[in-house]
């Protein structure tokens, strides 16, 4: 392992520096989306309460998105919130 050692006054000008820099950046992109919670095929039945073959209908009819990853599905929360309300209207 290799030990550097700097002044404190350089590390506090470094440490500002940066902070400057996060700061400039996180203006540039704005504020981040939120992020959204994935559910699998056994919430997603629970939520919406329905049988895992009619989620598998959904799944291939298109009228429920989804991502793979494996062999297992994943359902945005948002996508599903979605749906339920398109249903109630």
């Amino acid at each position: 392992m290799k030990l550097i050692i700097i002044d404190r006054k350089a590390w506090e000008r470094h440490h500002s520096d940066f902070a400057d820099f996060v700061h400039r950046i996180e203006q540039l992109i704005g504020n981040p989306p939120e992020k959204d919670e994935w559910l699998d095929n056994e919430a997603v039945c629970k939520h919406l309460g329905i049988s895992k073959r009619t989620l598998q209908s959904y799944r291939d009819t298109g009228k429920i998105p989804f991502s793979m990853i494996g062999h297992k599905c994943y359902y945005k929360e948002s996508d599903i919130t979605e749906l339920l309300n398109a249903n109630n209207e």
